[in-house]
């Protein structure tokens, strides 16, 4: 009789196990992190909040940047999709908000907003309305191999206007040095040439009277000059041999290997040039120097404007409200603190950016703190059929095969189509 009582007891175990393991929520999130010492933090923060909420697992997913752009619509109609997603915000989340394919988590989120930076929060809001929050935010300037300047005899420091540039390109071309790495098989790395000088060179007034179709929109004076500029650049050919055929990657890696002078790069990448150097070491924080994008003669905007991302997480329709809970975990004081302090992020979370290490990164900060305009990237901004646009006109410049005219006449184009 004992036998069969510890038999009905082993098999109600099992039903009980079997229904645990059934009432398991699992939360899947997919990100675009290629730096190794970053996703580890990331798997113990994940393994954390799994101890802390029982029944809950958190399953990483990845995607490299580009192949996650050319998948995203198909994945945001899958009946798997993942419950977090990656977002550079701006016109990109604007549209999926339209398609009805994100979930609305205000009530989720509640009060927990006012902990972050308000603006970045804003530009996860639509009509109100909260999609996702932000993690980090990002300047885009010119990261340099100091050494690299001390061969050529060029002083970092002292690059401040488009001149300037021009100047230090020449002088490192005279040195044998490669000037500059750029990813331009992902095209949007020089995106950030025609977008960084139309900032400058118009201020947020252009923009803003562009999105209104005023003074010629994306033909008018700001957008087209930015064209001239870029391609004075390009004419001297700064870039590596064969940069039409680098992903951002490969760019990066080949400045941390020591083998080009700069990269047009958001702050962030000061660490991924490291991860993805041959050595893993890269460009040392004393090695590494930084200056914000030089002012053009004639420039409207302030030396102070600063173009960058505001990157967070979205809740894709019918998440488990976990997801939410995660996303906030993550983006918690002692997370942010955390990936601060290894300089991998600029934090949304107040106060935490103290924690930041590098003096590379705290200088990044305080830029973005003193920026009363703060420009998303255009190609996330102006949402995804005028970004591509933005992407490939910028890079026809860049290979010669369009002139600044006509691609302002195609981005111009392209927003009027769209709107």
């Amino acid at each position: 009789m004992r036998f069969f009582t510890r038999l009905a007891l082993a098999a109600a175990g099992l039903t009980l196990a079997a229904g645990a393991a059934a009432a398991q929520t699992t939360v899947r999130w997919l990100h675009l992190e290629q730096n190794p010492a970053q996703v580890k933090i990331w798997e113990e923060v994940a393994r954390r909040f799994e101890a802390k909420n029982a029944g809950v697992k958190v399953e990483m997913q990845f995607l490299e940047n580009e192949a996650y752009k050319a998948k995203l619509p198909t994945i945001l109609q899958s009946k798997d999709r993942p419950h977090i997603l990656y977002s550079w915000a701006g016109g990109v989340l604007k549209a999926q908000v339209e398609a009805g394919v994100l979930e609305d988590v205000t009530a989720g989120v509640g009060a927990y907003k006012d902990n972050l930076s308000a603006s970045a929060v804003a530009a996860f809001a639509i009509d109100g309305k909260l999609y996702g929050l932000p993690y980090t935010v990002s300047q885009v300037g010119f990261m340099y191999n100091k050494d690299l300047f001390a061969k050529a005899g060029v002083d970092g420091g002292a690059i401040k206007t488009w001149d300037d540039l021009l100047a230090a390109v020449k002088t490192l071309k005279a040195a044998g040095v490669t000037p500059i790495a750029v990813g331009g098989q992902d095209k949007w790395p020089l995106h950030f040439y025609w977008t960084h000088l139309a900032v400058r060179l118009g201020g947020k007034p252009a923009f803003e009277a562009a999105l209104k179709g005023q003074n010629g929109g994306f033909e008018g004076e700001a957008f087209q000059k930015a064209g001239e500029l870029m391609k004075q650049l390009v004419d001297l050919e700064p870039f590596q041999n064969g940069f039409l055929g680098f992903k951002n990657q490969q760019a990066l890696g080949f400045f941390g290997d020591g083998k080009a002078a700069m990269n047009l790069a958001i702050s962030s990448h000061s660490a991924t040039q490291r991860a993805l150097a041959a050595d893993k070491k890269g460009i040392s924080e004393e090695k590494l120097g930084w200056f914000d994008f030089p002012m053009p003669a004639g420039a409207k905007g302030r030396p102070s404007d600063t173009l960058g991302g505001v990157n967070g997480w979205i809740i894709t329709k019918g998440a488990p409200k976990e997801a939410v809970e995660f996303v906030k975990f993550f983006i918690s004081d002692e997370v942010q603190r955390e990936l601060a302090k290894q300089n991998f992020i600029i934090p949304t979370f107040k106060g935490a950016e103290a924690a930041l290490s590098a003096a590379f990164m705290q200088n990044v900060a305080r830029n973005i703190a003193a920026s009363q305009y703060h420009q998303n990237f255009y190609d996330q901004d102006l949402g995804p059929s005028v970004g591509r646009v933005v992407n490939d006109a910028t890079a026809e410049i860049a290979g010669g095969s369009m002139t600044p005219k006509q691609a302002a006449k195609a981005i111009q184009d392209a927003f009027k189509q769209g709107n």
